[in-house]
């Protein structure tokens, strides 16, 4: 199908029309990774450094795309990681929400989504809830309290970033609040960007900065800012600390951003049901390897413990399955349904993962798989060097 005016072909053309529609520094707080961006472009580029073997004859005409991750049946092996306020469409993770259930796949809704969680649940069942170790005990228990009462079907405690904003071409200005002072800095790029500014005046306003799912004991909902400065100033966790959040959810619970396989075995001896090979999209350490090549050594070391999920530089339904080959039960994107959200609202996520789910079918045949549990090393050929070794990632 080629692409028309609401419809596009590619994750490419779709990051292309994000960037004609967002404000330059709101395009560019998606966009960018931490420092020389060196990392995000590793976890894209380190894809096409994998080549796929193709067959020629007894090709299946009927593929098999469904599997189960963390304990929920989905239609196809991509989620939809949880990123945090959603300001490149007004209805935010709610759009999101619509997308996820028509696909039938498993969303992340962020500690600082733009949503309270019971607006996701109003639209899907299935969904995560995704944390930050950030506030006292009595306040993490009490938000997972509430992402329980929500109907959340598992956790995801994200532990990969060390609150790095450096960016070799400059961080986008973000406000406290979206105050007049706010709007008269921004007004230069809203004009560039009419489109932007409709949606949001048809929706009643521009986008509200705080954060509902960090809301405190007593139910008062801070601004992103101050929801950050707690999250700063709570000490990081330790793995006894992990053990405690742990046997405070009595579901499926995801450690996020595990790229040593050290790390991996401790998330498994704590109970993990999961764990994401995960660097937080290129916005952590800069130069850490991309997630595809850390993803062997720690699936020889815990793949048949744990559920292993690839997360960073997916654009193409060919990447999942590379992932998927190399021992990742599913894949989580991010940047891709952002673009989509940007692009359509909920047609365009839909959009996105549509073109992914398209892309894995596709390569199954080529393969000559009928699913995904037919997926193996063999299908891919792996360059001398590029899987980063147990010695390497452990030591």
């Amino acid at each position: 199908m080629s692409s028309t005016r609401t419809w596009f072909e590619s994750v490419a053309e779709a990051e292309r029309r994000a960037r004609r529609i967002l404000p330059p520094s709101v395009f560019a707080a998606i966009r960018a990774g931490a420092e020389g961006g060196v990392t995000l472009s590793e976890n894209v580029a380190a894809f096409s450094r994998l080549a796929l073997l193709p067959t020629v004859a007894d090709l299946p005409a009927e593929r098999t795309l469904a599997t189960v991750v963390m304990g929920t049946p989905v239609s196809f092996p991509v989620l939809l990681s949880p990123t945090g306020v959603q300001a490149v469409h007004p209805e935010g993770e709610v759009a999101v929400a619509r997308a996820a259930k028509e696909a039938d796949t498993l969303m992340g809704v962020s500690a600082f989504a733009s949503s309270p969680l019971e607006a996701v649940a109003a639209v899907t069942e299935k969904f995560l809830f995704q944390t930050y170790w950030s506030g006292s005990r009595s306040l993490l228990t009490s938000r997972l309290q509430r992402a329980r009462e929500a109907g959340a079907r598992g956790l995801i405690v994200t532990l990969d970033w060390c609150f790095d904003f450096r960016r070799d071409w400059g961080s986008p200005w973000i406000p406290q609040r979206l105050d007049t002072k706010a709007i008269v800095r921004y007004l230069p790029e809203l004009v560039r960007r009419p489109g932007y500014v409709q949606r949001y005046l048809a929706a009643g306003g521009p986008p509200d900065l705080g954060v509902p799912n960090m809301a405190d004991l007593r139910g008062e909902v801070p601004g992103f800012f101050a929801a950050f400065e707690e999250w700063m100033r709570t000490p990081p966790p330790t793995w006894d600390d992990l053990a405690w959040l742990r046997e405070q959810w009595d579901g499926p619970f995801m450690i996020k951003g595990v790229t040593r396989v050290q790390d991996a075995r401790r998330a498994r001896d704590i109970g993990a049901t999961a764990i994401s090979v995960s660097n937080h999209g290129g916005n952590n350490l800069d130069s850490t390897p991309a997630t595809v090549r850390c993803l062997p050594a720690i699936v020889d070391a815990v793949g048949d413990d744990i559920e292993v999920l690839l997360d960073g530089g997916v654009r193409r339904g060919s990447d999942v399955v590379k992932a998927l080959a190399l021992g990742a039960r599913a894949v989580m994107i991010g940047r891709p349904y952002l673009w989509g959200l940007a692009a359509g609202g909920t047609l365009g996520v839909t959009n996105v993962l549509e073109i992914l789910r398209a892309g894995v079918s596709e390569t199954l045949y080529a393969l000559g798989k009928a699913s995904l549990a037919e997926l193996n090393r063999a299908d891919v050929l792996v360059p001398d060097g590029f899987a980063i070794g147990d010695r390497q990632v452990d030591g």
